[in-house]
């Protein structure tokens, strides 16, 4: 390649540095796995990705980064969801989960984005093991004997990096994944999530909400800090209307959509908002290189799914790197995929399948709904499995996402 700098070899390159991408990263030094991570954001910045949303952390996710070592560096205070309350407007019946009945003290945490970027940079400065090319973006695979050569882009000209293994943390509309050939298929949901925090006339008491409409999920979640984040979604035609409100009658629109459960809205912060897409990558493996994350797989944030199932990629695929003398080499990369085929098959269709009926307006399923319901809210077997997926427990699960050191 002309007019390129050619970089020393690293055993795994990770290409995004966003929360799954950073968080490998963070797992990878603790494995002591030499290791280089491609950001496009230059130092001093902050990664589009850790803004005002609101991450509901599964307890395995709590486990998992507490052991890390990130979420002590939190500096402000972490939400516990300590009861979850699931309804549908227009159905009867509801489901009620509280983590005392599964000896919890709760089911998982809610952190601001980028209370937990800021974190993530906090735990990153501490690393010895790691190298930060930033800012910088992946522009294709290059030549190198036995390795995988990765060609970035940065404001000094391009670079050869090579690696026994490449990482794909990319993001949904992932160049790695592109670069590899593989396709994906990608659902619009014909939704539009708005993103705020509200504060309400009292403060969480620990129960997140998660009201179901024909027009997409409205989802509370309790903050640390005496708000609830919301998740609004509404139909993609009617997106343009509801980002023009004012904030008194968007608030009025919150509190139409989702009654008075959790008392009055007095006040919303700074919006955003955006499109619901699924986005499932045919393959989540190739030459030396992985995905993870949303360049794996994005899903529908109902039920706050998509982070936690991102981090048991990145945490699994550390396990397997730590033991091995070839990170790269074919027999670990088809173990990655085995172990992580069963979490990400019924994540997804869990995902998928609540995001789709629970939108359907037909009235022939509102009292199958109902029942189901009902059904799940008397039946301590199925609020067993509901609790589990909650708190991150499909399929083979990581060891430090069991609370067990690794």
């Amino acid at each position: 390649m002309t007019n390129a700098q050619h970089s020393g070899g690293h055993e795994v390159v990770i290409v995004g540095g966003g929360l799954v991408g950073a968080s490998l990263a963070v797992a990878l030094d603790r494995a002591g796995i030499d290791t280089a991570l491609v950001e496009a954001t230059p130092p001093g910045a902050m990664p589009a990705v850790f803004d005002q949303r609101n991450l509901s952390f599964a307890e395995a996710t709590v486990n998992a980064l507490t052991a890390l070592g990130i979420l002590q560096k939190l500096q402000v205070p972490a939400g516990p969801i300590r009861q979850i309350h699931i309804s549908r407007a227009g159905d009867f019946g509801r489901v009620g989960l509280d983590a005392a009945g599964y000896g919890r003290d709760s089911f998982g945490q809610v952190v601001v984005a980028r209370d937990f970027g800021d974190a993530l940079e906090a735990r990153l400065g501490e690393l010895t093991r790691l190298t930060r090319y930033r800012p910088a973006r992946f522009i294709g695979f290059g030549d190198a004997a036995g390795r995988r050569g990765i060609r970035i882009a940065g404001p000094d000209g391009e670079r050869l990096l090579q690696a026994r293994l490449v990482v794909g943390a990319d993001g949904a509309d992932s160049a790695v994944r592109a670069a590899l050939g593989i396709g994906a298929q990608v659902h619009d949901y014909r939704q539009r999530l708005f993103i705020a925090r509200v504060r309400p006339e009292r403060a969480p008491d620990g129960r997140a909400f998660e009201r179901l409409t024909d027009h997409g999920p409205t989802a509370l979640l309790p903050r640390g800090d005496r708000h609830y984040g919301i998740v609004h979604g509404v139909d993609a035609d009617a997106a343009a209307a509801v980002e023009a409100l004012d904030d008194a009658p968007f608030l009025a629109r919150l509190q139409s959509v989702f009654g008075w459960r959790a008392g009055r809205f007095l006040g919303v912060g700074p919006r955003s908002s955006h499109p619901a897409r699924r986005v499932v990558a045919d393959d989540t493996v190739g030459t030396r290189t992985v995905l993870v994350g949303n360049a794996a797989q994005s899903l529908h944030p109902i039920g706050a799914q998509g982070f936690n199932l991102g981090l048991r990629d990145a945490l699994t695929l550390a396990e397997l790197v730590a033991d091995a003398s070839d990170p790269g080499a074919p027999a670990l990369l088809d173990a990655y995929a085995a172990r992580r085929r069963e979490d990400r098959a019924r994540t997804l269709a869990f995902s998928d399948g609540l995001a789709r009926l629970s939108a359907n307006p037909s009235p022939l399923l509102r009292p199958l709904r109902s029942l189901g319901l009902l059904a799940i809210d008397r039946d301590a077997g199925l609020q067993a499995l509901l609790a589990g997926g909650a708190m991150g427990y499909r399929g083979d699960v990581p060891a430090l996402c069991r609370g067990v050191a690794a």
